[in-house]
């Protein structure tokens, strides 16, 4: 019983987290990478903790291991400096419902403006980012999303302020 419920959860949370962290490393593959071992954490650590609390601690895990792959980024570049990698050239290839009967110049227009959004997600500080995927991404509450972050409720405020503030300004006509 435990691990169907389990199950489900991971397959509610699967897509969501797959976005978060191909918006943080603008890597597919790496996302993932990082989905995958978080969902093996949550599995192998907590899987006995009451339901109710899975949603957060995923988030948890899944926040420490985007931040543990920056920080592996981060090393990799100063020892192999050669070998940097830009990520800001990356495209993002994202996963699209297929869209009924729509018409081709809407579509278009939709597309321009998620390769607009992604592109100004992507451009945010990584903490800004964090914030403004919890809050707005996930719906999680202020307090929630402090928890996830590891700061106070007061940072997340700031940080998802200078987000959207940041979002808007990117992405006005």
């Amino acid at each position: 019983m435990q691990q169907q419920a389990m199950d489900r959860f991971l397959a509610q949370v699967q897509n969501r987290a797959f976005v978060t962290a191909k918006l943080a490393t603008g890597n597919e593959d790496e996302a993932l990478d990082i989905v995958q071992d978080s969902m093996f954490k949550l599995v192998k650590q907590y899987q006995d903790k009451p339901e109710s609390q899975w949603p957060a601690l995923f988030q948890r895990v899944l926040q420490n291991n985007i931040r543990d792959w920056y920080r592996r980024q981060k090393v990799r570049r100063i020892l192999f400096w050669w070998q940097q990698h830009d990520l800001t050239e990356e495209t993002m290839q994202g996963e699209v419902e297929p869209n009924r009967a729509q018409d081709p110049e809407v579509t278009l227009a939709g597309s321009q403006i998620n390769d607009r959004v992604e592109t100004a997600l992507k451009q945010l500080p990584q903490r800004q980012q964090q914030a403004f995927l919890l809050r707005a991404w996930w719906e999680y509450s202020t307090d929630e999303t402090a928890q996830i972050m590891g700061c106070s409720s007061g940072s997340v405020k700031t940080h998802y302020s200078r987000a959207t503030k940041a979002l808007q300004q990117a992405l006005q006509v």
